[in-house]
């Protein structure tokens, strides 16, 4: 579990090793913002004027067809069929100009979208929150932890190597110790070792006559203790299991995130390091923005080229393209909203065994940088705006 929640700090994006979380998402939403409304403006202006010239040349193709209808000129009516041939002609070129212009806008939003995943996949994720809360979140679930359990623990560890020789369940929970490692630096009171350390403590307390009544009061005290942590850690690790299929997805994500990225900085002819550099490494957000508007022309200048050479099969090609961002900007969404439930899930846990007297201190002070976790994360990723922007993201012509 361990291994998988660390596999989530480095593949979900939206804190640096410096800390500097928010700030830096934000401009980097507000910076692809831009060049997206740019682009949906720049294609808004030049539809209208499009339109524009259809319908003009829709009035002309009509008033010429009542003309011809009408007139008992032959010559005349060559001129107007003629004139009528032409603008039905313009009108399919200015149809396909408006075509172009859609495809333009449609790819230059998916390869803006496409490179500044780049920016939210792959830096360090929840590197400050994150670390605090689940380091708070394992120490609540050590009994070590809570006063007066570690110097009972070693009264309790000298019962067991002092009686597994002679008790069998003894025997297997020393033996269980050893292949877990020791108890008392904080390996967890959950799973199979959970029957026997009950029935040894059970055992440990049985043994406690009246000349013991104090050690008694303590052992029944800790045993308590040691059920509720142990209940505890149990419903945490439920939550947990989740972050198993959480990062599997992510990683197939990242995965076919370098695939598509690869595939679309080859149409464009950039070279994958100099993208790195002046992308996805550069700092100063100005400099980002140029390599966007960079990119945005690019992108426009591709689907020209790919009309002009190769006219059977070009919007296909394009229209490839789109679909793959789109589905990945979807499944980043989804799976951003799975961890915000799963973030969620802990809340639930907390205030399960908050009001708890032996437990409750400990578990209510995870509170605070659940907070601060869940705050976080909502800043940086809106699950349901990826969701939904992903199947607006593109104008239908």
């Amino acid at each position: 579990m361990k291994k998988e929640l660390l596999t989530i700090l480095s593949l979900l994006v939206f804190a640096t090793a410096f800390g500097q979380v928010t700030d830096t998402t934000i401009t980097d939403k507000n910076i692809k913002n831009k060049i997206l409304d740019d682009i949906q403006v720049s294609l808004e202006s030049k539809t209208k004027a499009l339109d524009s010239t259809v319908t003009k040349l829709d009035k002309k193709v009509d008033d010429l067809d009542k003309a011809i209808a009408t007139s008992k000129n032959a010559s005349d009516k060559a001129d107007k069929l003629l004139e009528r041939v032409q603008a039905l002609e313009k009108r399919q070129t200015t149809v396909e100009e408006n075509e172009m212009n859609v495809y333009q806008a449609n790819y230059q939003s998916a390869v803006i979208n496409l490179v500044s995943m780049d920016r939210e996949i792959k830096p360090l994720i929840l590197f400050n929150s994150t670390r605090d809360f689940f380091t708070s979140l394992s120490a609540t679930s050590n009994p070590m932890t809570y006063p007066g359990y570690q110097v009972w623990y070693g009264k309790f560890s000298e019962y067991i190597d002092k009686q597994k020789g002679k008790e069998a369940g003894l025997n297997v929970l020393s033996s269980l110790i050893t292949l877990t490692g020791d108890l008392s630096k904080g390996t967890p009171f959950s799973g199979p070792i959970t029957e026997p350390l009950f029935n040894g403590i059970a055992s440990f307390i049985n043994t406690l006559g009246n000349s013991k009544k104090e050690l008694r009061i303590e052992s029944e005290k800790m045993f308590l203790l040691t059920a509720k942590i142990s209940q505890f850690t149990h419903d945490k690790d439920l939550i947990e299991s989740e972050w198993g299929s959480i990062t599997n997805e992510l990683e197939e994500l990242q995965k076919h995130y370098d695939d598509i990225l690869k595939q679309n900085l080859k149409l464009l002819s950039i070279d994958e390091n100099d993208f790195k550099a002046k992308f996805s490494k550069e700092n100063d957000a100005n400099k980002r923005y140029e390599y966007l508007t960079l990119l945005k022309l690019k992108s426009a200048e591709l689907v020209l080229n790919q009309k002009t050479n190769n006219s059977k099969e070009w919007k296909e090609i394009i229209y490839f393209q789109l679909m793959d961002v789109q589905a990945l900007k979807l499944s980043f969404g989804r799976i951003t909203f799975k961890i915000s439930e799963n973030i969620a899930r802990y809340k639930i846990l907390i205030a399960k065994y908050k009001a708890d007297p032996q437990i409750g201190g400990e578990v209510s002070k995870l509170e605070t940088k659940l907070t601060d976790l869940k705050e976080t994360f909502d800043r940086a990723f809106e699950p349901i705006d990826y969701i939904n922007s992903a199947t607006r993201m593109y104008k239908v012509n």
